[in-house]
């Protein structure tokens, strides 16, 4: 669905000849990284003035640049390290158009330029022109063709233009690996390293901090001990330079294993400002606040006072746990000491503060800002998501656009992500329009937000015509869209796709199994479910989490095979948790199972005397069996402990607005009287229709009367009645609650969807529910 991008777009614009600048720089060396932007402009001008000819006329920098293709390629260059990546693409169109010839140096540098800005349909254009030309033989082409893809997330391109280099290098290894570390595929990145230790590639010392710096940002355990292992074979005589020191104190002390990082730190003869900051950032990564603000303490005391970037790293980390009062007093520090505030170190501050939910003083600091560029506006539409003020986070978007701020991935990922929690669909939809409009790109990362967007608000069709229409897939859209059919309890489309996936050769992780487990539990497809285990193990050699254990708990459970269920618990090599207990509680209830239910219940409050969830369950499943001094003894001892119940609530999405209904809570509603006469209608119609009230699951010690009239008063239901009277005829009903549908409300709302010709989508606590005709996609299997 996203719009194609052309070179047209990125069109050049020409001064009329008589206003062209007059050309004077004065720089003593050649060297890009002293041109500016407004310098390169002038450059430009000045070759377009001149047609590429008197080149004694032009700047010692473009001298030695003798033919046109040399100088445009130093313009182009010239642009991507001012991060004018577009400039650099329009030039790259003219010189088609204009018939220059176009070598390999050029072509890696207007790759260079898709992947600053994550263009991939430009890349494949350039990629294709490669092609044609036969530069793509050339290994430097190779290597920024591989980085383009990675850079796009495209990982799949990114491997087969690997594959197909006819000779490589350390770079294409180094590159494969980096964008593997950077998706998070770390068994794949694993892999890379492996085979090229095996085929004696040595990698060098700055493409190991690269790859290290990667590590330290994602803070994976597993690849980190790996990754140690693989710096020190691979360093010089076992030596360890001071900049690869520093990346690796702060690859172990955000995965927090400071007892190595703190020996890497404590080994360094003389400490630097960088890696006091590598500690102390890693300290606060991992919400040791005194460690770190000690450590900082100790810095200033040894006399080496922290730079722009210490403050940017440790403002950073302050958001990412929420550590409001220490990045106040960061903040302090800069303005008390004298520090400008830069563009970078002004946009962590709106970041951090937006993530500390302190979202006016983001908005006050955002306002003073003289200058803001897309990172900035996206820290603060990030900030109004994150604290629930969707309304203000459209508006900064309008805002932004009509400033000439161009939203990217990463805004739009932000927004969608929002839709994902609240279950806002209409607003989901609406950005995704949005996005088509504004021309935005729809990369592999937006695109699987928009999957798990549309899949988790209940429309699983378009999420899967999402991912039946991408290009490019990696094995976390797979995931996606698999966890998807799962939740919708699709299990044979998830257990399809999942057989799909082994076509193509992509290999399953562990969220995979978690996915599909939980597809054929939710579809009660057990021998299948089994299968799949069995297969995780043997087959792909991936050990089962304890989240494996709790989805085959879950399986066998819903299918009544509750002893099976109870063996997998103690083969089990680790301790059961909650999860994997509170599955097998769950499960004895639907099959009234009390006495191991009371099993489930007391090693759950052992775990955890305090949970609300869990006491209830034990509760009704005494109120099932009649036993009412259980019950009031449950009740008595949560209420002694200060446990309250959680109440029920439904919500609906009516014309964009979302509306919460408590259960029984319909008199504080402004449209109470409408509500109550269409509840009564529809009681009418569904008695007409055959329905009897299922009076066992209101689990109270009450006249019979009382409780089917409770019933009536449950929270989907008057989401229901709210639905039906604000939608037209037709309209699909969308409810999101927080509970597990009971079955009286389950049955009573498949005859109502054939009683009104509704569709109604029912997301519970665990899955979707699809009422169409009068019958659910769950097969009454939930």
């Amino acid at each position: 669905m996203a719009t194609t991008t052309s070179f047209t777009a990125f069109k050049f614009q020409i001064l009329p000849q008589q206003k062209l600048p007059t050309f004077k720089l004065n720089l003593k060396q050649p060297n890009h990284n002293q041109i500016t932007i407004d310098e390169t402009k002038q450059i430009h001008a000045h070759l377009l003035k001149t047609c590429f000819r008197n080149p004694q006329e032009i700047n010692p920098a473009i001298q030695l640049h003798s033919t046109p293709a040399a100088r445009y390629n130093f313009l182009i260059t010239s642009y991507n390290k001012n991060y004018q990546p577009n400039c650099a693409l329009n030039m790259y169109s003219q010189m088609r158009e204009m018939n220059i010839e176009i070598d390999s140096f050029i072509v890696s540098s207007v790759l260079t330029s898709c992947s600053q800005i994550g263009c991939v349909l430009s890349g494949r254009e350039i990629h294709g022109f490669a092609l044609k030309k036969g530069l793509d033989f050339d290994v430097y082409v190779g290597n920024t063709l591989i980085q383009m893809y990675s850079e796009c997330g495209f990982l799949g391109s990114a491997q087969l233009v690997f594959e197909k280099l006819v000779e490589s290098d350390v770079v294409s290894w180094n590159t494969m690996i980096r964008g593997y570390i950077k998706q998070g595929l770390f068994d794949e990145a694993l892999g890379m390293m492996r085979e090229m230790q095996y085929k004696l590639v040595k990698p060098s010392e700055s493409t190991m901090i690269s790859m290290v710096k990667l590590l330290a940002d994602d803070g994976n355990k597993k690849l980190t001990k790996s990754m140690f292992a693989y710096v020190i074979k691979n360093s010089r005589m076992n030596h360890l330079g001071t900049n690869l020191t520093t990346t690796l104190i702060e690859m172990h002390s955000k995965s927090g294993d400071f007892s190595v990082a703190r020996f890497l730190f404590d080994s360094l003869t003389e400490k630097s400002i960088y890696s006091y900051t590598a500690m102390v950032a890693g300290y606060i990564h991992c919400n040791a606040i005194e460690e770190g603000v000690l450590l900082f303490g100790q810095m200033m005391g040894d006399g080496i006072l922290p730079n722009e970037v210490t403050l940017l790293s440790l403002i950073t980390e302050c958001g990412t746990v929420e550590a409001l009062d220490l990045g106040k007093q960061l903040h302090a520090y800069l303005l008390r000491n004298g520090f400008a505030l830069t563009l970078p170190l002004a946009t962590s501050l709106v970041d951090m503060y937006g993530k500390c939910y302190e979202i006016s003083s983001a908005r006050t600091i955002f306002d003073k800002m003289e200058r803001r560029d897309i990172r900035t506006w996206t820290a603060l539409i990030s900030a109004y998501t994150h604290g629930n003020c969707i309304e203000k986070a459209i508006d900064v978007l309008i805002l932004m656009t009509e400033n000439n701020i161009r939203p990217n991935q990463v805004t739009m990922v932000s927004l969608v992500s929002f839709c994902t929690e609240s279950g806002t669909l209409d607003l989901g939809k609406w950005i995704h329009m949005f996005i088509d409009k504004q021309g935005i790109e729809i990369d592999i990362v937006l695109n699987t937000s928009l999957i798990d967007m549309y899949a988790k608000c209940g429309d699983i069709t378009t999420a899967y015509q999402l991912f039946d229409e991408a290009k490019d897939r990696d094995i976390r859209m797979w995931n996606c869209m698999i966890m998807g059919f799962g939740l919708h309890g699709f299990g044979e489309e998830a257990l399809d796709l999942f057989i799909e996936m082994e076509t193509y050769r992509i290999k399953p992780n562990d969220i995979t199994f978690i996915g599909l487990l939980n597809g054929c539990s939710h579809a009660g497809m057990v021998t299948q479910g089994k299968r799949a285990f069995d297969k995780m193990r043997n087959k792909y050699g991936l050990l089962p989490k304890i989240e494996h254990y709790g989805c085959m708990v879950d399986l066998l459970g819903r299918a009544g095979l509750l002893s099976e269920a109870y063996d997998i618990i103690k083969s089990m090599p680790m301790k059961p948790n909650i999860t994997v207990w509170g599955a097998l509680l769950a499960a004895c209830k639907v099959h009234k199972n009390p006495n191991m239910g009371e099993l489930a219940s007391k090693k759950l409050l052992e775990i955890d005397r305090d949970s609300c969830g869990h006491n209830v369950l034990i509760s009704n499943i005494y109120a099932i069996e009649k036993r009412w001094n259980d019950v009031v003894s449950v009740r008595k001892a949560m209420k002694n402990r200060g446990i309250n119940k959680e109440p029920g609530f439904s919500c609906i999405e009516v014309n964009g607005s979302v509306n919460e209904f408590t259960t029984g809570g319909v008199e504080a509603h402004p449209k109470f009287r409408e509500i109550y006469d269409m509840l009564e209608e529809m009681i009418y119609k569904l008695k007409a229709a055959g329905y009897k009230p299922d009076t066992s699951v209101a689990l109270l010690n009450i006249q019979e009367k009382e409780r089917e009239h409770s019933l009536k008063y449950h929270s989907e239901k008057i989401a229901m009645a709210f639905g039906l009277i604000n939608t037209a005829p037709g309209t699909p009903l969308r409810i999101v609650k927080n509970l597990r549908v009971c079955d009286d409300c389950h049955t009573a709302t498949k005859l109502l969807s054939k009683i009104y010709k509704r569709k109604i989508i029912v997301r519970d606590r665990s899955r979707f529910h699809h009422f169409s005709e009068g019958f659910c996609s769950c097969g009454d299997h939930w």
